[in-house]
Formats: structure tokens, C-alpha cells, sequence
């Protein structure tokens, strides 16, 4: 009664039984982002869509941070309950939570008071621009607290084995927000503003229903993640390790945010030197900066679903489980991206039209943004479940080489490289030549891991 299904359940059942509820809270989390886009676009036109794009790197700061926390803990946590050491996960949720929130209070007061010079270096080079994009950062900076909580709790509820509470309370975030956005930007004319309010009520919702999912006991599982009172003291033994687990997921987001900053800055500069325009440039990319973000969001949910299977197996020493959810998992991952790269080929007018009616010059440059952009998104599937598998078994520098790799050391490069010879294209195809090259660097580091897992699952028992 008191196993683990995660040492025993068939790997397909179980890695669909987490990875859905995991792909729809992804899902809704790009959502909360792309909602705000659609209905700003509508309401405010392209101006506001591009100071949306110019705020997106302090959006994926703040996820950085989540995700270092989040994914750290939860990492953690299912190698502690595969070991059996259930005392120790208990004292990573409460030491999540509390750590979560107090980083989220500073990362609030820092934001705001360096809110303005942080803008002008992400793209806010006019006053329009800045007007719009200060009105929607400083607002959504209020609700950091929540936002990290909720980030990091939604991971531990999936390693407690309740992988639909996290989607239920992203769902519940991202239906109050789809409700709001139309209310706040036209019913009551709050145009920005009201979308940075809708989304922070949001978070704060998500946030209460997964505290009060810890907070309580389950009388159907015997070894459920409890806050506890003795356990909210900080241990920094146990946050120096889920930190160091959760870095990938952390220097993730932070090279996402670099090659933002780089691109946004790109754009305004090469666009202003066309015919396009910088301001229409970088609306253009930031739409398919959000559709890019759906795609992956794919592919992340599967890793986050695996990874307490993962995790669970690598502290029990059951290799062939392991080898088994990789495996699963990447097909998984890259059968999801590879549908929606199709539709995007196929259907570029009908999605770009969807975040507003713009001239034919600006719906033209952003399907050839999408078209290009785009094209090596097939791959993102087996770069972001190995970077995952490494996180989740333990093995942290791996994981944190791996997850830098397309977005800095190949991306960031060529962004600043290939416009000097190619102009306001060379930042489009930056994109497809960095996807493909970190999948074959990718696969340098995964089929040694394979061949090793494999050995150890055939070696003589003793």
C-alpha cells in the first residue's frame, strides 16, 4: 500500500498520466502570455504588442527563478521518495514554499526599482514603446510572490503524485484570465494595464489552490508532501541541493532572456536600417516569439511529466524504467512539436491574423518570420526532454551545459554575426541553424548515457 506507482506502473501509462496534465499547464502557462497579446493587439494595436515583447524577458526572469526553485525541489524530492526518505521531501516542499515566496518579494522590490533602465536595455527605445511596456511590467512585478509559488508548487504536486492539481489550478488561473482580458482592456478601457492586472489575479488564484492542496492531509496516500510548521525553517543544506538541481531549468530561461535582450535590440536596429520598420520588426517577432513558445511548451510538459518518473527510478536504482521513460518520452515530446510545426507551415496567415489586423506589409513579414524562424522547432522535442533527463537523474552540469546551448552559445552568436552579412533575415535564420546544430551536440552527451543505462540494467545481480 505504501509503494510508490512510480516503481511499478507500466512507464507508457504512467508517462501519459503525467506529461497530459503537465502539457496543459504549460500550455495555459504560454497561454497567459499569448491571451494578453491577442486581446492587446486588438484593443491597442501593434505599439502594444511590441511593448509586450520588449517586457517578455522580465516575464522569463521571474519564470528563471520559478523553474530554478520548482524544478529543483521537485527533482529532489523524487529521488528523496525513491531512496524512501520521505522525512527529507517533506522538508524540500516547505523549504520550496517559503524560499519561493521570500525570493519572489525581493525579485519585486528590485524589479521596481530598476524597472525603467532594465526596458531601455530590452527594446524600449521610444516613448510610446516605454509608456506601454512600464504600465504592464511594473504591474505584473506586483504579483512575483504568487507567481514563484505557484511555479514551484505545481512541480511538487506532480512529484507527489498528483499531476492533474497542476493543471486544475493553471486552469482555473488561465480561465479567470481569458475572463478578465476583455473586461479590464475594453469594457473598462485599462488598455495594458488591465491585462497585467488580469494576469496577476490569475497567478494569485493558482498560487492559493496549491497551498491549500499541502496544507491539508490525504487519507489516499500515506506518504503525501505536507506543509508542516517545524519544516518552514530554512534548511540551506537542502536549498543549496534543489538549487543546484534546478539550475539547468534556471540558466534555462536566463539564456532565453539574454538572447531576448540581444534579439529585441537586433531588431529595432536592422529594422529601422529597412524598409519594415524597427517598431513593426519587433511586434512581428514577438508574435512568433509566443508561438514558438507554445511549441516548446510541448515538449517541456513531457519533460516536466517525466521527470518524477525519472527521478523516483534513478533514487530506487531501476535503470531499465529510466532508459524506458527517456525513450518514451522523446517520441512523445517530438511527435507534439512536429504537429503543430506542420500547422504553423501550413495555416501562417490564419495565426499571425489572430493577434490583430495589421497592413499586408506587416502580416507578409510575419509569415516569413514564422516560416523561418520556425523551421528547426522540429528538434526542440529531443533537446528539451535530454536536458530534462539530466536534471531529473541527479546529474546537474550536464543538464546545465545542455539547456545553455541553443539559446547562448549558438543563438545569441549568430544573431549578432549574420545580420552584419544578411540584414534583417540573417536574425531569422539564426534560429533553424542553432536548433539543428545543439541536436547533434545533444546527441554527443545522450548516447553515452543510453549505452551506460543499458549496462547497468544487464549487469549480474550479485
Amino acid at each position: 500500500m505504501n509503494e510508490n506507482p512510480l516503481g511499478y506502473e507500466p512507464v507508457g501509462k504512467l508517462l501519459m498520466q503525467f506529461s497530459v496534465p503537465a502539457i496543459i499547464s504549460c500550455l495555459i502557462n504560454s497561454i497567459y502570455n499569448i491571451v494578453d497579446q491577442i486581446f492587446i493587439g486588438q484593443g491597442v494595436g501593434y505599439q502594444g504588442n511590441a511593448a509586450t515583447t520588449v517586457a517578455f524577458p522580465i516575464m522569463v526572469i521571474l519564470l528563471a527563478f520559478g523553474n530554478m526553485t520548482g524544478a529543483g525541489s521537485s527533482a529532489f524530492a523524487a529521488i528523496r521518495l525513491g531512496e524512501g526518505n520521505d522525512k527529507l521531501a517533506k522538508k524540500c516542499l516547505n523549504n520550496s514554499f517559503v524560499f519561493s515566496f521570500l525570493l519572489g518579494v525581493i525579485i519585486m522590490v528590485l524589479g521596481i526599482i530598476f524597472l525603467k533602465p532594465l526596458l531601455w536595455l530590452f527594446g524600449a527605445k521610444n516613448s510610446v514603446i516605454m509608456n506601454y511596456s512600464y504600465d504592464y511590467t511594473f504591474i505584473v512585478l506586483l504579483g512575483t510572490p504568487f507567481n514563484l509559488v505557484s511555479i514551484s508548487l505545481s512541480n511538487l504536486a506532480r512529484t507527489d503524485g498528483n499531476p492533474k492539481l497542476a493543471m486544475y489550478s493553471m486552469l482555473i488561473g488561465a480561465g479567470l484570465n481569458t475572463i478578465l482580458d476583455p473586461i479590464y482592456i475594453f469594457i473598462l478601457n485599462w488598455g495594458v494595464k488591465g491585462a497585467a492586472i488580469a494576469t496577476i489575479t490569475s497567478q494569485i488564484i493558482s498560487a492559493i489552490v496549491l497551498a491549500y492542496y499541502f496544507s491539508r492531509k490525504s487519507k489516499k496516500n500515506p506518504r503525501h508532501l505536507q506543509f508542516e510548521k517545524q519544516y518552514f525553517k530554512l534548511d540551506f543544506s537542502i536549498i543549496k541541493n534543489f538549487l543546484s538541481l534546478g539550475f539547468s531549468s534556471g540558466i534555462t530561461q536566463a539564456a532565453i532572456c539574454i538572447m531576448q535582450i540581444v534579439m529585441n535590440n537586433s531588431l529595432m536596429h536592422y529594422g529601422n536600417l529597412s524598409s519594415i520598420g524597427g517598431d513593426v520588426a519587433l511586434s512581428a517577432m514577438g508574435i512568433v516569439m509566443k508561438i514558438s513558445t507554445i511549441m516548446t511548451s510541448l515538449a517541456i510538459g513531457v519533460g516536466m511529466g517525466a521527470q518524477p518518473i525519472l527521478g523516483f527510478n534513478q533514487g530506487a536504482k531501476k535503470y531499465m524504467r529510466i532508459r524506458k521513460t527517456y525513450l518514451s518520452a522523446i517520441s512523445l515530446a517530438t511527435a507534439l512539436v512536429m504537429i503543430c510545426w506542420v500547422i504553423c507551415h501550413m495555416f501562417p496567415e490564419n495565426i499571425i491574423g489572430l493577434f490583430g489586423k495589421e497592413s499586408a506589409e506587416f502580416t507578409d513579414f510575419a509569415v516569413n518570420c514564422m516560416n523561418i524562424y520556425l523551421f528547426g522547432t522540429f528538434c526542440a522535442g529531443f533537446q528539451i526532454v535530454s536536458c530534462g533527463y539530466f536534471q531529473s537523474t541527479g546529474q546537474p552540469l550536464k543538464a546545465a551545459i545542455l539547456s545553455t546551448l541553443r539559446q547562448l552559445s549558438l543563438l545569441v552568436p549568430l544573431i549578432i554575426i549574420l545580420p552584419i552579412f544578411f540584414g534583417l533575415k540573417g536574425i531569422l535564420f539564426s534560429a533553424p541553424i542553432a536548433d539543428i546544430a545543439s541536436a547533434f551536440i545533444v546527441s554527443s552527451f545522450i548516447i553515452p548515457e543510453m549505452k551506460k543505462l543499458y549496462k547497468l540494467e544487464h549487469q549480474p545481480v550479485m
